[in-house]
């Protein structure tokens, strides 16, 4: 048998069939480009249409991705199609019979992702701009993609979220509302008249101009604490983290020296020690035993 003749067949067969191929890749490939150019001008006719409609930005990004994949989706089948005559896309799907299911397997996690992240931009909640906080990590939504949502902590640390985390677990969203209320334990000793350490903590909170003055705060004596008697005060103010630090800590200056003034006592906690051996202290003078 003649095995060089063979091979010279088979390859003379081989370049007779890519010369003959090669218009088809022309057309294909320049139904690719259509293809380009088509779905950067639909994303820019999408983006000026949810533009005038004033949806989210996160909603602007799902539709021009959708309508970007879509296009190309449509673009790639057509073009495999000018390539291969007999390929549709039933026959592809039948095609790939089993290994449908073990790629569906494979990119499991990557479906479950894109799909939360469909949902997630759908609803109304969490938008880019809010803080958040899932499973121990708060910080500020940057971006929400179809696979991944980017949280900027705030400690300025970027955490990159799967979209099915957010979408499975609960999420505490600080900034839903502009207002946000807040508190602080102010405990004061057994011997003051508690009435009148309510008037005083209560005008202190009078001549904070950082409060809602819309909402009341609330001033309520909470528990027999070891070492004083506990009030529980509460107000309302802006729900950005840094307003809700600014405010606590300009309400902690205002009550101190509040009590400061009207001469009450705030005690320090009483702690009982428990040693095993007594350890002289190292500065502590000598004394006899006996």
């Amino acid at each position: 048998m003649n095995y060089i003749g063979v091979l010279r067949d088979q390859l003379q067969d081989m370049m007779r069939g890519a010369v003959a191929i090669l218009p088809n890749l022309a057309v294909a490939l320049i139904v690719l480009l259509a293809t380009w150019l088509i779905a950067r001008f639909a994303t820019h006719i999408a983006e000026r249409i949810t533009r005038r409609a004033q949806v989210r930005d996160d909603l602007k990004r799902l539709v021009e991705t959708l309508v970007k994949l879509g296009i190309w989706i449509f673009g790639i089948l057509l073009a495999a199609a000018i390539v291969v005559p007999g390929f549709t896309l039933g026959g592809m799907i039948a095609g790939l019979g089993i290994g449908a299911v073990a790629i569906g397997f494979a990119f499991q996690d990557i479906f479950e992702n894109f799909l939360a992240g469909v949902l997630i931009m759908l609803r109304e909640k969490m938008q880019i701009g809010d803080v958040i906080e899932c499973e121990g990590i708060l910080g500020k939504v940057e971006q929400i993609s179809l696979r991944e949502t980017h949280i900027r902590q705030l400690s300025n640390e970027l955490t990159v979220l799967p979209n099915s985390m957010l979408f499975k677990n609960p999420v505490k969203i600080f900034t839903d509302d502009a207002i946000r209320r807040t508190e602080v334990v102010v405990g004061v000793s057994y011997d003051t008249d508690l009435q009148h350490a309510k008037t005083v903590i209560s005008e202190a909170m009078k001549k904070l101009d950082i409060l809602e003055k819309d909402r009341p705060v609330d001033i309520f004596a909470q528990e027999f604490n070891s070492s004083s008697v506990d009030f529980l005060v509460r107000w309302w103010t802006n729900s950005k983290p840094r307003d809700l630090r600014e405010t606590k800590s300009r309400v902690i200056f205002a009550i101190k020296n509040a009590l400061d003034d009207a001469g009450i006592e705030i005690p320090f906690p009483y702690v009982t020690h428990t040693f095993k051996e007594a350890v002289p202290f190292a500065n502590a003078p000598d004394k006899a035993v006996g």
